[in-house]
């Protein structure tokens, strides 16, 4: 069934980072527009971002050879930037499995919105199955870091893990990132507790409501009551 994913590609070194980071109140949000050439155009939309900073950024970074303003609206100013070099080449110093990161381009799955902030890209796309996404996830959990920060089916009106509370959430996310989930598990209880700062028993105890409260959320009301 499809799914419909939020996360962020953690990587600092991932195009325009430099003008999250230097205006951590601004939206900065990126659209890639492919054509014929090896590299493709970037349609790059900041609001409420002072232009000035954006401009000096855009002079100073190495992935912006050209910019041009295409106009402003309101708060919202937008440039078509003509990259130096292609993203391959941007990234190569620092992420060694490139032929796996282009081949995510391939992957069933469409990426909607791409919101550049300073951590890195924040993703909103479709993926056809879970394997596409999990081509994505598991990518990034190994070349800089992955947060996940919505995953539902096609067709759902309501993310599950709304009745989450935040400690829950924070729990069940740091575990899942951390591969406390995985088989075999890549970490430990007491380091998920560790990386929290809190007890392995408090980090135990928000696992378990938290998967409670997911399981109530999604397939308990499916099931038939067992018998009596």
């Amino acid at each position: 069934m499809p799914l419909l994913a939020e996360f962020d590609a953690c990587c600092e070194h991932l195009p325009f980072v430099d003008i999250a980071k230097a205006l951590p109140n601004a939206t900065v949000v990126l659209d890639p527009r492919f054509n014929h050439d090896e590299l493709p155009l970037f349609v790059l939309s900041v609001t409420d971002g002072n232009q000035q900073v954006v401009e000096d950024v855009l002079d100073e970074v190495g992935e912006a050879g050209e910019y041009t303003v295409l106009g402003e609206a309101g708060s919202t100013r937008r440039y078509q930037v003509v990259p130096e070099q292609s993203l391959e080449e941007n990234l190569s110093p620092y992420i060694d499995d490139l032929p796996r990161l282009k081949a995510l381009a391939s992957t069933e799955s469409i990426i909607e919105r791409t919101e550049v902030i300073p951590a890195g890209w924040r993703h909103n796309g479709w993926f056809a199955s879970r394997e596409a996404f999990d081509a994505f996830r598991e990518f990034w959990q190994q070349n800089g870091g992955f947060r996940l920060h919505r995953l539902t089916h096609e067709g759902d009106t309501e993310p599950p893990g709304e009745g989450l509370t935040d400690r829950q959430r924070e729990a069940l996310r740091t575990a899942y990132e951390r591969g406390y989930f995985d088989i075999p598990r890549r970490t430990s209880l007491e380091e998920v507790a560790d990386e929290l700062d809190i007890s392995s028993s408090s980090v135990s105890e928000r696992l378990r409501r938290a998967q409670t409260q997911l399981i109530e959320e999604t397939i308990a009301t499916t099931w038939p009551s067992l018998p009596e």
